[in-house]
């Protein structure tokens, strides 16, 4: 017990804090994941991000502390979505014969997600910051922030927002789309890209090939759409 008491002193005063704690959280909960039959319930970003959460809230640690060391993953996010490309390229055929239904889709799904993102807020009565920071919720937290920080709205409130849009797609598409009869992986995970961006992306990968390449898709449509027109949008709103 001393030991691990000497251990966590040490860990807790450097970098290797944020990247051991993440990497060990993540491990065990894609582990459970695994135990369970890798269940929407169980998704192992969901269960690291509370986990996480209560760690820091527990022993006190300031989120740059643990930032310091968890940005070298956090790093590795922009090789991770890179890496996205090549089942797409795999399906370039596919993916060149069915371009025009493909982006339309995209400009429908982006557009209704935003859009209802935004008639919520205002039903709600939230102000003008807070609404403006709920338009990009289905792009990927990075654009997202940049989009918010645009239109009036508060980047890190945006990226919050993103983040939970992300997790709540993924725990609960497989349950809507059984609900709704919609069996295609290939369309099911183009709507999972589309409203739940990088995580729905992961989630769509566990599941099924084709499902993950379309969801890779969709993500890049939207970060590429939302960058170009939802600032031009609200500009003329």
């Amino acid at each position: 017990m001393e030991g691990f008491v000497e251990l966590w002193v040490y860990l807790s005063a450097t970098p290797l804090f944020g990247l051991t704690a993440t990497l060990g959280v993540y491990v065990v909960a894609q582990m459970a994941a695994q135990r369970l039959g890798h269940p929407p319930w169980a998704n192992p970003v969901l269960a690291s991000v509370i986990v996480l959460a209560l760690l820091l809230l527990v022993s006190g640690t300031p989120y740059p502390t643990y930032f310091s060391g968890a940005q070298f993953i956090h790093f590795l996010l922009g090789p991770a979505v890179v890496a996205l490309a090549w089942p797409l390229w795999q399906r370039r055929t596919e993916l060149r014969r069915r371009a025009g239904p493909i982006v339309l889709a995209a400009l429908a799904g982006g557009g209704a997600a935003a859009a209802s993102a935004v008639a919520l807020g205002r039903a709600l009565d939230l102000p003008h910051e807070v609404v403006m920071s709920l338009a990009p919720k289905s792009v990927t937290a990075p654009v997202a922030m940049g989009i918010a920080e645009r239109v009036g709205g508060i980047p890190a409130l945006a990226a919050a927002f993103a983040v939970l849009t992300g997790l709540v797609g993924a725990v609960s598409a497989k349950y809507l789309f059984d609900a709704l009869r919609v069996a295609t992986p290939a369309v099911r995970g183009f709507a999972l890209g589309t409203a739940s961006h990088g995580i729905g992306a992961a989630r769509a990968l566990q599941v099924d090939a084709d499902a993950g390449a379309y969801a890779g898709l969709a993500l890049g449509l939207q970060v590429v759409l939302a960058a170009l027109l939802l600032p031009l949008a609200f500009r003329f709103s």
